[in-house]
């Protein structure tokens, strides 16, 4: 994709072309589906607390407390796939990128908090088991499995957005606790083991506890300014280092602005040269940064070569081309 160009350049430091799409894939979801997904969610979580009820399952109960989560998760998703279209402005210098990342690092903590009290409550009714109603459980874990099933197949499309990857993981989770439900039905009826339920209702506690800590983690690691997970500081300084003029590569950084967009910073070691050659050189960094690593934001300082190193990350020897 062709990249557009903001020149920012000073003396000694530039910044790339501001918005090189390259080796990005973008949701190509409208915000409208999450909103559809709300109103679905709602209307499910009524029909499994009614069913959950009449039932005696604590499993059906437990899976609309689920259910419920994904309310407020997916407003909030809907909120930041809003704000996140948002262009840079004079508060928000970088634009509105992470917004989507918080939304998620904020749903992932409800739910890890969500899940200890739904292995507690199955814990509860292992101790006092209640004999349920196999018949509530099955027709309404199938209406719950179509609603999930079907809000899964919608985001499945925004998966490589890590703010939708927390909602669709949550929803598959559902419609995989659903399936749990229909088939622990069926074993209670055929068996009388009352103990399935809370059995049931413990698992689907550990599955959001295991899909939400993953979530935090990488939502955490963006929010902290960690690097990029598919990039590497030695490469992206190796790759630097092959164009003619740079001779030392230093205080490499990089980090995502959430969404997968990256932005990249180092200081270059150069020879004495014409202002207009300095110019060229900054040009055929960002084209790098950005052809071979999707970077699309890139700031570089320029230093006069042979200066004393005096940072982290140095590579003195330009790498063989």
């Amino acid at each position: 994709m062709a990249a557009h160009s903001h020149d920012h350049s000073h003396p000694g430091h530039s910044h790339s072309p501001g918005h090189a799409h390259a080796g990005h894939t973008h949701a190509a979801l409208r915000p409208a589906v999450l909103g559809w997904a709300m109103a679905a969610t709602l209307g499910l979580v009524v029909a499994e607390v009614f069913g959950g009820i009449l039932g005696r399952s604590v499993a059906l109960l437990n899976d609309a407390v689920h259910n419920l989560s994904d309310v407020p998760a997916l407003g909030i998703s809907y909120l930041a796939m809003r704000w996140a279209e948002r262009p840079a402005d004079g508060e928000k210098t970088y634009g509105y990128h992470r917004s989507g990342t918080l939304a998620a690092f904020t749903n992932a903590f409800v739910l890890v908090l969500l899940s200890l009290w739904l292995g507690y409550e199955a814990f509860e009714r292992f101790r006092s088991p209640v004999a349920v109603v196999e018949s509530w459980m099955i027709w309404t874990s199938v209406a719950a499995l179509a609603v999930n099933g079907g809000i899964t197949l919608a985001l499945v499309r925004g998966r490589e957005d890590l703010n939708l990857r927390s909602i669709l993981i949550h929803n598959f989770g559902d419609a995989l606790s659903n399936i749990a439900i229909i088939a622990g039905a069926l074993i209670i009826h055929a068996t009388g083991a009352s103990w399935i339920d809370p059995l049931l209702g413990l698992a689907i506690g550990l599955l959001v506890l295991w899909s939400s800590i993953g979530i935090l983690r990488e939502s955490s690691h963006i929010l902290l300014e960690g690097r990029p997970p598919d990039l590497r500081v030695e490469d992206v300084a190796r790759a630097v280092l092959t164009i003619e003029g740079v001779e030392e590569v230093h205080d490499v950084h990089l980090w995502s602005l959430g969404g997968g967009h990256h932005a990249l910073s180092l200081h270059a070691r150069i020879p004495d040269m014409h202002l207009d050659e300095c110019e060229l050189l900054l040009a055929s960094i960002q084209r790098v940064a950005a052809k071979e690593f999707g970077v699309e934001h890139t700031t570089v300082q320029l230093e006069r070569a042979g200066l004393p190193a005096t940072s982290g990350y140095v590579m003195p020897e330009p790498a063989k081309k």
